[in-house]
């Protein structure tokens, strides 16, 4: 869903905005982060329980284009790109002859005989084109939104009302002696000129359960391209039984589960039998692992089924990111990787998550959140949308180490944003 209602983010450039002089040294110096790219995790990728953030491009060099039906990805500093759609996955190809220039990057690379000739802005927001060229066919062209990690603001003035929360964030964090933790704001309503901010949005535990999230959009993906429908049935079979969190290991197999059922339940229940079994119906990690490419979320891996602990014990592990976990949330929330009725549904299954001792047992009684946890010995997270009125916003708090402590910095960081959210302060608007 494109937000069309801006009047809150509009009506803001033709009003004085009161901005604290003490708030203006903090603007300057987040303007970069909030702009150009995600928070670093200040060193934090040598604590135990958090892997270091693989090498990668600046944010301003990656972007992708969202058309309906598909993405196509642009790395110009490493000159590759990918398409993936409805009718089909290039890979990651290199352009060797890519041409990055004001800011855009274009060129054009043939795989399978099919050409792809492109124009992507390398900020986000802006709009792209993308002509496919097949044999003994009419050329198409593609336009899209171009969708960069982050977004930026839509409006800075509004935006930099954000920016106090990122110091209120930075205090929790210091605080949380036994638990590497990053987080990452995302304004949705227009209220904070949609900017995001992080504060070591790029620490990077392991995912546990918050890989769910990818599973469920790669599914919701093939059902707007019409390559599967809900009420398809999936035969799960007693070996697929596993325990840990969820619903399904209490019944009796072999029997035949609906898609439908299978993706409400790794939300709502974070179930770990339909984790797995979507995981096999989807073709394995590959396709999950393409959809994470595809939208240049470098952090993020799916390198393992749910309580594989043999699989953990060589290494292979999921991992992720704050600022991954709110570039998903945010191209949801846009409309520009499911259509609006997968969206719908996708935030209905979180709404209606069982495991609520972290955000919303940090939130007052009947706060209207959608989110999805996640938990191990050594980690803890909770993920999603707050979903207040005029007051959107996109959150991902994670952390690393203790699990029992983590829980409590997740419920700490997730109280601060609702307490700065909720209280009109000096510079902000009072709705």
């Amino acid at each position: 869903m494109r937000k069309s209602d801006k009047k809150r983010s509009s009506s803001l450039l033709g009003a004085p905005v009161r901005v604290p002089l003490k708030w203006l040294a903090a603007a300057v110096a987040l303007a970069v982060v909030a702009t150009t790219g995600p928070a670093t995790a200040d060193g934090q990728g040598h604590e135990p329980g958090v892997e270091p953030t693989p090498e990668r491009a600046p944010t301003s060099e990656v972007s992708w284009l969202s058309f309906p039906g598909g993405v196509f990805a642009v790395d110009s500093l490493g000159h590759t790109v990918r398409y993936r759609a409805c009718d089909g996955d290039t890979g990651r190809v290199a352009d060797p002859g890519m041409r990055v220039a004001a800011g855009v990057a274009s060129g054009a690379v043939v795989v399978g005989g099919t050409a792809y000739r492109y124009r992507v802005p390398l900020v986000g927001r802006a709009e792209g084109t993308l002509e496919v060229i097949q044999r003994h066919r009419s050329p198409t062209t593609l336009t899209g939104v171009v969708v960069t990690s982050p977004q930026p603001p839509t409006d800075p003035i509004a935006g930099a009302r954000l920016f106090p929360l990122s110091g209120q964030l930075a205090r929790v964090v210091a605080d949380a002696s036994l638990n590497p933790a990053g987080v990452t704001v995302r304004d949705l309503s227009g209220r904070y000129g949609d900017q995001q901010i992080a504060v070591n949005g790029s620490l990077r535990p392991k995912a546990a359960s918050v890989i769910k999230l990818w599973i469920l959009v790669e599914l919701l993906r093939r059902v707007d391209c019409g390559q599967a429908a809900l009420d398809d049935g999936v035969l799960v079979t007693p070996e697929d039984v596993v325990g840990g969190t969820g619903q399904l290991q209490f019944e009796t197999f072999p029997q035949v589960v609906t898609l439908h059922r299978l993706a409400r339940y790794l939300i709502k229940y974070s179930d770990n039998v339909a984790a797995n079994v979507l995981i096999t119906y989807l073709g394995g990690f590959a396709p999950v692992n393409a959809l994470i490419d595809s939208m240049n979320q470098r952090s993020t891996i799916l390198a393992r089924r749910m309580l594989d602990s043999a699989a953990a014990q060589r290494g292979e592990e999921n991992y992720t990111s704050p600022d991954d976990v709110v570039s998903l949330l945010g191209a949801v929330w846009d409309g520009e990787i499911l259509t609006p009725a997968s969206r719908d549904l996708m935030i209905g299954f979180m709404r209606e998550q069982t495991l609520n001792t972290k955000i919303p047992a940090a939130l007052p009684p009947g706060v209207p959140v959608a989110h999805k946890t996640g938990d191990l010995p050594d980690a803890s997270h909770d993920v999603g949308y707050y979903l207040i009125p005029g007051t959107e916003t996109a959150v991902a708090f994670l952390t690393a180490g203790p699990m029992a402590t983590g829980d409590e910095t997740v419920r700490r960081m997730a109280r601060t944003v609702y307490d700065f959210l909720v209280t009109p302060s000096e510079g902000a608007v009072e709705e």
